[in-house]
Formats: structure tokens, C-alpha cells, sequence
């Protein structure tokens, strides 16, 4: 699939999808340090509580987030991506399953919703400006 917009680089939209994957792969490996790689340093996000202003504190909330869990897995698809020049805005679904600890009365909290993404071009790359996270259901 090309980019939607006329103009754009045919592989900013491969890029700004496999931002997206590394995001997942990040996460799921509990290497929180590398979405420094993703994120620009005042990124912003809505992962949660009160939302997060820059980096520090989305990997802050990410660790506690997750911190409760055994382990878990996100997989996300079905990619929107949108390229006006330097700045870009992408969707993706979601599914997120968390593996709670032995003993309790269910075994995992399964998240579905999408994520959605403002990107910068860096010179780096692209880069994560602000996520939001909707959950459309969790059971």
C-alpha cells in the first residue's frame, strides 16, 4: 500500500508501521530505556491516570502499568497512516494480553482498543510526539 499523501516518501509509511512494532516488541521484552529510541525527549501520552509528560514519565507508567503482571504480549494491525510533510498521525488496533499472577480469580487481563500516534520527522527518523491509548474493551 503507498502512503496517502501525494508528495510523501513511500517508505515514511513502512517506517511509521514498524515504529509501531518495535514499540510492541520493546514493551513486551520489558527493555522500557529503549522507547527513548521511539519517543521524542517531551513526548506526551495518554497510557492511563493522569497522562504522561515526557519520557521519563511514560516509561514510569509503563513499569508500573505492567509491573503487576507475570508477562504479556501486544499485537496490533490494521494500520492508518496519514503524512502531511515532517508530521504524520497513525492508528493501529490492539490487543494486549497480561498474564496475572497464579492465585487469583481469573488468569489474564485482556485489553482490545487501538492506539493513537502524532509523529515527528527527526533527524533520526520518525518519532513517537504523543500517544494515546483507547481501550475499547478489557475482560
Amino acid at each position: 500500500m503507498s502512503d496517502p499523501t501525494p508528495g510523501s516518501e513511500p517508505g515514511d509509511r513502512g517506517a511509521i508501521v514498524g515504529l509501531a512494532r518495535t514499540y510492541c516488541s520493546v514493551v513486551d521484552a520489558g527493555a522500557f530505556e529503549r522507547l527513548r529510541e521511539l519517543f521524542v525527549t517531551d513526548a506526551t501520552a495518554e497510557l492511563g491516570g493522569s497522562g504522561q509528560r515526557g519520557i521519563d514519565e511514560i516509561i514510569g507508567r509503563l513499569e508500573v502499568a505492567l509491573g503487576r503482571f507475570e508477562s504479556w504480549e501486544h499485537s496490533i494491525g490494521d494500520h492508518e497512516v496519514t503524512i502531511e510533510g515532517d508530521r504524520a498521525t497513525a492508528r493501529c488496533e490492539l490487543r494486549a494480553v497480561h498474564v496475572l499472577p497464579p492465585g487469583g480469580d481469573v488468569a489474564t487481563d485482556t485489553v482490545v482498543g487501538f492506539y493513537e500516534d502524532s509523529l515527528v520527522r527527526t533527524a533520526q527518523g520518525w518519532r513517537i510526539a504523543h500517544r494515546r491509548l483507547v481501550v475499547t474493551d478489557r475482560h
